[in-house]
């Protein structure tokens, strides 16, 4: 496998490796699919020497401050509802499944009741059987009609390489009942030879949202023979669909039940989560139907280790002589190194597509100096990969041929890995119900396993690695998702409107906020009633004015200049910060610099290089209130909820050396400004409290932009999302307010839910910023508590300890209740009318690695332009 050879220095900057022999552990009962090789149990190191072994380098045994052992718990079986085909229950026996979980049995009996159900359980736990026991049976006896498809049924994924895994395990199923059952892959990569022999005669037929919304529903026709005896709707991983993809998903599902209807069919819907808060609520969230819950987890488990690791601190200093971790990249590329060597089978799950490309070269540099054989067997694995690149990591990562694979959450929600043996997770995912799906990667044959989550230098890994009971004494969060969003809901109604003409009955389905959204859709031309109904006006298609994964456009390919090769996409919402004119680019271990940026045809060019930096977009933001939903006081200040305007710039980016971080320049960009309404929570502080505070005039800014990027860093702990889905700015006198003001907004379109959340939970959300702030050893101000990767002023200004006396002010006068909002209470419930248009607006607040949102302080005296005039959801 061709990779580049890093630069200099690199070497030096990570820790040795630690070689030793393999021990063993013991086995355990267990009922999983018996088609995968197993390695005899005897040559499986035990989680606990695993560890030992990371531990053993020079001060590596410090950087662990807690160890978590899960302890293994026996299973309790059931028996399959008597109403299961005996020939299912057979093929099930085939595979080394005598009996099924109590929770397996009972979901099956629900979906044979004819109840939508949701199986919330934990990893590996067996939910895939829960559901596909009850539909093989129920296809199967619809194969015996004259059709030979009498029932048919609908996967859905939320990546390809799940859906791709799901159907290889069907088929292996499935293969006693011969043709009874037919299972078939219908996505993008899907070649256009076989979809009409899917539509005809595939009964079931794995697919996600996106292929749901922008290829199915707009051509339900050609489908009616499979809609019309669509029996059930298998929705895996629900969990993930939250925010604005969320939110769009539910709307697509409400189109799918409306075209389900026409043809007379009204399928069941059987949901799989991993363990999260109120399963049912969110399931009835997405699906607009009543669903049962199970969520007692019967399956057996074996013992889990799980570490906290934190870098250590190096003799480098970053910026304003901030001390500097170790990068989290850095560790875990060791960590996954010395787990090669080791020959344990191992994961590291990485947050961004550019990190799992570098912790991949950078072991592949290292086994190199061990053993050149194990460089082919590390690999990286992130979306954005051609279909055939995809399959063939896939492939040999199910095989055993891979070790060791660096890669994003593309590869987290689950696909069957087993036999791995570790997870290294490269910075806190975000979410606790993702931490947790993560490590549970491992070990899914129900042997032990061991996880480590390797803190990032920021404030919210900073404080879990020294507050575990965060972690591990805590429940996960609840899944939020809004599908009244107006700028979710119009695009919707338009691609409804298109598949079938809407109706006043219809209206029910699509929930309350129609009454306001159409008439704007009336008003814009896009929809015309006539008579009783609503019709698509344009030629053009419905199901194109929206894309449901909230990327704001069509992706950018990224084209090799001198050959013309197609290197991989990404997403337009981030082109801008990410392959810019003169920004570096990995994919697949190579290093390319981006030529040239064509936004209006949506293509990078890049060319082959080896640059001794990486880069960083800059970019600045600008904040306007339209509205005020609702507001409390906190003492003299006040806490808000409400809608925002924010309009945000890449200016230019800066060339980084890499490992250290070293700043080597700065180059202006000329890109557009790219605006978001969008809702935000904000607080505002009095004079009295900031002289309760000793906040002079002087270090005002640099303490209220200090609270501002930790309470973004901390945010992810209390609402199901991570700090790339929110943004914010700090003003010492915002134009909108009069007074010192901190905004926190969500990233997308009308809102993820996010800002709402912390509306609800600010006692605790900012309680815990002041004490992640406090608690720091930093002297002042550093990435562990206040510095921002996203901040485009470079972190300046910041006061530390200002930031943490104006918290204590502010937690003084904070109410004992939580708010309870008015207007847009509930995670659920959107704006319920359109934002009225404010006179002025805020001056630039700079910020930013240009991945909108951004997080920045504006200048007092900064300009303020005028906001854009009110209009409808952008569609």
């Amino acid at each position: 496998m061709a990779f580049n050879h890093l630069p200099a220095g690199v070497h030096d900057a990570l820790a040795p490796l630690s070689v030793t022999p393999v021990t063993h552990s013991v086995p355990m009962a267990k009922n999983h699919r018996s088609d995968r090789p197993v390695r005899d149990p005897a040559s499986r190191p035990s989680p606990g020497t695993v560890l030992d072994r990371l531990a053993s380098g020079p001060s590596r045994a410090a950087r662990i401050t807690h160890t978590e052992h899960l302890p293994p718990r026996t299973g309790r079986h059931a028996v399959w509802p008597d109403r299961i085909r005996s020939e299912v229950i057979a093929a099930v026996r085939e595979c080394g499944i005598e009996h099924p979980w109590a929770h397996q049995a009972l979901a099956a009996e629900h979906a044979l009741d004819g109840d939508s159900v949701v199986v919330a359980t934990g990893t590996a736990s067996g939910k895939s059987l829960a559901y596909l026991v009850p539909v093989l049976s129920t296809l199967l006896e619809g194969s015996q009609a004259p059709n030979g498809r009498g029932a048919t049924a609908l996967y859905l994924s939320p990546t390809k390489a799940l859906a791709a895994d799901q159907c290889r395990s069907v088929k292996e199923l499935s293969q006693p009942l011969g043709t009874a059952v037919r299972p078939a892959v219908y996505d993008g990569d899907t070649p256009f030879e076989e979809r009409e022999w899917i539509r005809q005669y595939a009964n079931y037929v794995l697919t996600n949202p996106d292929m749901l919304h922008r290829g199915i529903l707009p051509s339900h026709p050609r489908w009616s023979s499979f809609l019309k005896s669509l029996e059930y709707v298998v929705i895996d991983e629900c969990h993930t669909y939250r925010g604005v993809f969320g939110s769009h998903v539910a709307q697509v599902l409400r189109r799918l039940r409306r075209v389900c209807a026409r043809y007379g069919s009204s399928p069941v819907f059987l949901l799989a989560s991993a363990t999260a808060a109120e399963p049912a609520v969110a399931a009835r969230r997405l699906t607009g139907l009543p669903v049962v819950e199970v969520a007692d987890d019967a399956s057996p488990r074996g013992e889990l280790v799980f570490a906290l690791w934190e870098p250590p601190l190096t003799e480098l200093h970053g910026e304003k002589g901030a001390p500097v971790r170790r990068t989290a990249t850095a560790e875990t590329a060791d960590l996954l190194t010395d787990l090669t060597v080791q020959g344990v089978r191992s994961v590291a799950f990485v947050r961004s597509r550019r990190g799992a490309e570098l912790i991949s070269v950078i072991a592949q540099e290292k086994l190199a100096e061990v053993d050149r054989s194990l460089v082919r067997r590390v690999a990286a694995y992130r979306g954005g990969y051609l279909p055939e690149e995809r399959r063939a990591l896939e492939r040999a990562l199910h095989s055993g041929e891979l070790l060791g694979l660096a890669a994003t959450t593309a590869l987290e929600l689950g696909v069957d890995v087993s036999g791995l043996d570790a997870v290294v997770i490269a910075g806190y995912p975000g979410t606790r119900a993702s931490l947790w799906q993560q490590a549970g990667r491992a070990g899914r044959s129900g042997e032990g396993a061991l996880a480590v989550l390797v803190a990032r230098d920021d404030p919210l890994d900073t404080f879990l690695v020294h507050h575990p009971e965060a972690l591990f004494h805590q429940p996960v969060e609840s899944t939020v998702l809004d599908p009244d969003n107006p700028y979710v809901l119009a695009p919707h109604l338009c691609a409804a409107a298109a598949e079938l003409p809407l109706t006043e009955e219809d209206l029910e389905l699509f929930g309350p906020a129609c009454a306001d959204v159409l008439p704007q859709m009336e008003a814009a031309k896009l929809l015309r009633r006539r008579t009783r109904a609503w019709h698509w006006t344009r030629r053009e298609r419905a199901a194109d004015l929206t894309d449901i994964r909230g990327t704001g456009g069509r992706p950018v390919q990224i084209v090799e200049g001198g050959t013309g090769r197609l290197l991989g996409t990404v997403d337009a919402a981030a082109a801008h910060s990410t392959v810019h004119e003169g920004a570096v680019h990995l994919h697949q271990g190579r290093t390319y610099l981006v030529r040239s940026l064509d936004l209006e045809d949506s293509v990078a060019l890049v060319e082959q290089a080896d640059p001794p930096y990486s880069t960083v977009a800059r970019d600045t933001t600008a904040i306007s209130i339209l509205e005020t939903d609702t507001e409390i006081p906190w003492g003299d200040g006040r806490l808000c909820y409400g809608s925002v305007e924010v309009t945000n710039q890449v200016v230019s980016f800066l060339r980084r050396r890499l490992i250290t971080g070293e700043v080597l320049g700065e180059t202006k960009l000329d890109l557009p400004p790219r605006t978001l309404r969008t809702r935000a929570v904000w607080w505002t502080v009095t004079e009295d409290q900031l002289d309760e505070a000793r906040i002079t005039p002087e270090i005002l800014g640099g303490s209220l932009h200090a609270a501002e990027h930790a309470s973004i860093g901390m945010l992810p702990l209390f609402a199901t999302c991570d700090r790339w889905d929110i943004g914010g700015v700090s003003v010492p006198l915002h134009p909108d307010t009069l007074l010192p003001t901190v905004f926190v907004y969500d990233g997308h379109p009308g809102g993820a839910g996010f800002a709402e959340r912390a509306f609800h939970t600010a006692r605790a959300w900012l309680a815990a910023t002041r004490e992640a702030i406090a608690s720091c050893e930093c002297e002042a101000g550093c990435p562990s508590c206040i510095q921002s990767p996203k901040c485009g002023n470079g972190n300046d200004p910041l006061h530390k300890r200002g930031a943490v006396r104006l918290l204590t002010a502010l937690l003084r006068g904070a109410p004992e209740e939580e708010p309870v909002a008015g207007r847009g209470d509930g995670p659920g419930e959107g704006p319920g009318g359109e934002p009225k248009p404010r006179p002025e607006g805020l001056g630039e607040g700079a910020e930013g690695t240009g991945e909108p949102p951004g997080e920045g302080a504006a200048p007092a005296s900064a300009p303020a332009p005028a906001p854009a005039p009110g209009q409808s959801p952008q569609v």
